[in-house]
């Protein structure tokens, strides 16, 4: 069946509905003519936390879900949250979070088509849902489309060789709603079309079901959902988390993902004053299979555009398409963090979807009730309409959607490059859309640190093929102990592997502009020793790994003093346990902890729980005893989650809280980096900060409003040099100093980066005097000035003593952000110490 035969017939079975919207077409305001990239705060525009979230969740605290081996249905009954008047969708006239599980069990009472399930949990504890619709199947039925899944991966030739697996292999397309809580109606037009395919009593509707099976993520955002905040319950984008997998969220559905392995897969947003529908613009990811991709992309976007502008709204009549209406850099797909980016290494043809009128912000309070309600009374149709559209793309499609799908795995496993694609091999693509990488043979991993075994667990929950040396072996003319971890790139996911490993590219000239970060290497950024095997796959005996060995010991021998660095976020994790259980622990120089041999015990508890290594402490001066500090801190969301992660007692703060009279009795470090403004505060709040500086008490900043901070208060002599304020990457970097810079890697991340001149002051890190941008996208704000050769050998970091006799430390870097750069998380809490003692 054609395209347009099976629309109709979709049509006519309820599938897809057309309403009429003469009445509401002629009271609809013109669509703005103005795009709104993400209608939302990027990472320096985020706000400070006044008060930490209640009840949040960490990262041990949930389950990873796993489908259950039964047929369809795998019905069960949700569990009822609070009914919460508060929630902010009611007033929308769209289901509250606490409406949505009732609905869910009422539709399965109603279809066995229906199957709804807990796939995990918020950052504030609240159940993630997610529905699948399909006609039931046996359990070994289930079991056929399992194996088939399996095969797809593992053996794709096997799979593309398959005859019964082509005719029977049911479609799989999920669709993601709600990732951004204040966009609402991804969610209510996901449920409409649920409940359609669930209560259609015709034949074609059957049908389409026995080929096909719909997955819905309902709501990737209850806490965002109910509050009608962009964020989650702890302050993060999820749909800037995915390749870090820092939030409980986003690793729910990535579990999804990996479990139903999607051939299409929508993410419902908005909102850009007209309907937005990927594919996007140059750069695209180099790591991607594009042509695979872009194949699929671009028709059924001009589906999906034909379902929205058939609406009949003066505000559906248009559609942008990045990709055909967009100059490059506008809205690129080059980092892995976005859902539908992430999911394509997975084998999907992903889209974001950004549905037209605004209903939040502003807008939200400003506008009445009744213009609200019918706002999302059509952004609910164009959700409806874009997952319809999709479901009659994919089922008309999915031959040539599952030979891609298959295509993209046995390039993986035979190490195939990544085609040319040429010119007009869609229409519109052209040298700027040309991105491509070249994949190594291998990357080795040394084991026995805890930034190994983390990065490896990462890389296994993504689905990357991880394997042990079961013996030592020499690769390169190096020898590697047994043990060592190998990521042989001749697997299935190579994308995922090579845009986690890679050190990244230098776009800067490449485009005039990105919509976010540029570079996030997991290999520069997250501390573990990564080694490249261009050409040589490792020959050794080699085991799969599905958990990463543990790193934890303590080699001292017993009466002696154990020594503890301070190199990576879970040495600083084991520090404040061992601070927590009142150990007495004093420091030699900024990055040397000691703990007496009569705590060895408990050193030993804490080495296990955190995979850190004590070993024998040299015999010097004695130590400086210290204590856990007291911080208070104005910082984003996503620094106050990675402070509170290593272990740290944190004080919010900000400027109105101060101004309100918030003491800072009892606090040993100020940390400034969001919402503080010195010249902000009343006589209240400067009184309070002038006598905590005058008393001796710390202080850390980081970026602009740190850095204003510093000059404002006249902490030190340090005159900071802003880059531009979109300027990000990964960059290289010299330690000199002995706080910071002690022991610290040699790469870093900035995003709006800063440097510092003048003297007075010790250089704790500076930029590499030559080519700092090692990945990302850094210009200059104007010929010649502020770009990544001005900031050439200048101090990224800096440190010293006030004239108050303080001390302060600060950062042009951005050691926390996001909680991605795990490598870099050691020098901030050195940072922190240092300042506290």
């Amino acid at each position: 069946m054609d395209l347009a035969r099976l629309c109709a017939a979709l049509l006519t079975a309820g599938l897809i509905v057309v309403p009429s919207s003469a009445a509401s077409a002629a009271s609809a305001p013109e669509p703005s003519s103005t795009r709104d990239f993400g209608n939302g705060p990027e990472r320096n525009e985020v706000a400070a936390l006044a008060e930490p979230p209640i009840s949040l969740l960490s990262a041990s605290a949930t389950t990873r879900w796993k489908p259950s081996r039964q047929g369809y249905p795998r019905q069960h009954r949700l569990p009822l949250p609070p009914v919460n008047a508060e929630d902010r969708s009611i007033k929308l006239g769209l289901i509250p979070y606490h409406g949505i599980a009732p609905k869910l069990n009422a539709l399965q009472a109603a279809s066995k088509r229906v199957s709804a399930e807990v796939v995990g949990h918020s950052a504030l504890g609240r159940d993630l849902y997610l529905a699948t619709v399909t006609a039931p199947e046996t359990a070994a039925e289930a079991a056929r489309q399992d194996r088939w899944r399996e095969l797809i991966e593992d053996d794709p030739r096997a799979a593309a060789r398959d005859k019964r697996l082509a005719r029977e292999y049911k479609t799989p397309v999920w669709i993601n709603g709600n990732i951004h809580g204040d966009e609402w109606e991804g969610t209510d037009g996901a449920l409409r079309v649920i409940e359609r395919l669930a209560t259609a009593t015709d034949p074609a509707t059957a049908a389409f079901l026995r080929r096909t099976r719909l997955y819905v993520t309902v709501t990737n955002n209850p806490d965002g959902r109910i509050a009608g905040t962009r964020a989650n319950g702890a302050g993060f984008d999820i749909n800037r988390d995915h390749a870090t997998s820092s939030q409980p969220e986003s690793r729910a559905v990535r579990d999804v993902l990996l479990a139903t392995q999607p051939l299409v897969m929508l993410d419902e947003h908005g909102y850009t004053g007209t309907t937005l529908i990927e594919p996007a613009t140059p750069p695209h990811g180099q790591n991607y299979e594009y042509d695979l991709y872009i194949k699929h992309a671009l028709p059924n976007a001009l589906g999906m555009e034909a379902a929205v502008q058939r609406l009949g709204h003066a505000e559906t009549r248009s559609v942008d398409i990045p990709f055909r209406d967009y100059a490059p850099g506008d809205w690129d797909d080059w980092p892995p963090i976005f859902t539908p980016m992430y999911a394509m290494y997975h084998g999907a043809i992903g889209h974001t979807v950004e549905i037209p009128l605004r209903v939040n912000r502003g807008d939200y309070t400003s506008l009445p009730v009744a213009e609200l309600q019918r706002r999302s009374a059509i952004n609910t149709e164009v959700v409806d309409a874009t997952i319809s559209a999709t479901l009659s793309y994919a089922d008309t499609n999915r031959a040539s959607l599952l030979a891609g799908q298959i295509e993209q795995f046995r390039r993986g496993w035979a190490g195939a490059p990544s085609p040319v694609i040429p010119d007009g091999f869609v229409p519109g693509f052209g040298p700027e859309d040309r991105y491509a990488t070249t994949f190594p043979r291998a990357y080795v991993v040394p084991a026995g640190t805890p930034a190994a075994a983390r990065l490896v667990d990462l890389l296994v929950d993504h689905d990357v093929r991880v394997k042990r040396a079961l013996r030592g072996f020499t690769l390169n003319g190096k020898r590697y102990a047994a043990g060592t971890y190998l990521i042989d790139m001749h697997q299935p996911k190579r994308g995922l592997a090579n845009v986690m490993l890679e050190a990244g590219r230098d776009i800067s000239d490449l485009v005039p502009q990105m919509y976010d970060i540029s570079g996030w290497s997991h290999r520069l950024l997250w501390g573990a020793p990564v080694d490249i095997s261009r050409f040589a796959a490792p020959r050794v005996a080699s085991v799969p790994v599905s958990a990463a060995t543990g790193t934890g010991t303590v080699t001292a021998a017993r009466g002696q003093d154990l020594a503890l660095t301070l190199s990576d976020g879970s040495d600083v994790r084991a520090v404040n346990a061992l601070l927590d259980r009142n150990i007495k622990l004093t420091r030699t120089g900024a990055a040397t902890v000691v703990v007496p041999a009569s705590a060895r015990r408990q050193a030993e508890e804490v080495a296990d729980l955190y995979g850190v290594r004590f070993e024998t402490a040299r015999r010097a001066p004695a130590g400086a005893p210290f204590t856990k500090p007291a911080l208070a801190a104005a910082v984003a969301a996503d620094e106050l989650f990675v402070l509170r992660d290593l272990g740290f007692d944190v004080q919010p703060v900000s400027t109105a809280l101060l101004n309100g009279g918030a003491p800072l009795a009892g606090v040993d470090t100020l940390i400034v980096s969001s919402g503080l403004s010195y010249t902000q505060l009343n006589a209240t709040g400067k009184a309070t900060v002038d006598a905590f500086l005058a008393a001796g008490g710390g202080v850390v900043t980081r970026g602009a409003t740190g850095a204003a901070f510093n000059t404002a208060a006249a902490l030190l002599p340090a005159t900071a040099v802003t880059g531009r304020g979109d300027a990000n990457g990964v960059v290289a970097v010299d330690n000199p100093g002995p706080v910071v810079g002690a022991g610290s890697l040699p790469n870093s991340f900035v995003y709006s980066p800063l440097w510092f001149t003048g003297t007075g002051f010790t250089v704790e890190q500076r930029y590499a005097a030559t080519d700092p941008l090692v990945a990302g996208h850094w210009q200059p704000t104007s010929p010649g000035v502020a770009g990544p050769d001005q900031a050439a050998g200048q101090a990224s970091v800096v440190s010293g003593t006030t004239a108050a006799g303080s001390r302060a430390v600060l950062f042009g870097t951005e050691p926390l952000f996001r909680a991605h750069p795990k490598g870099l998380y050691a020098q901030f809490a050195r940072a922190l110490f240092w300042t506290s003692a």
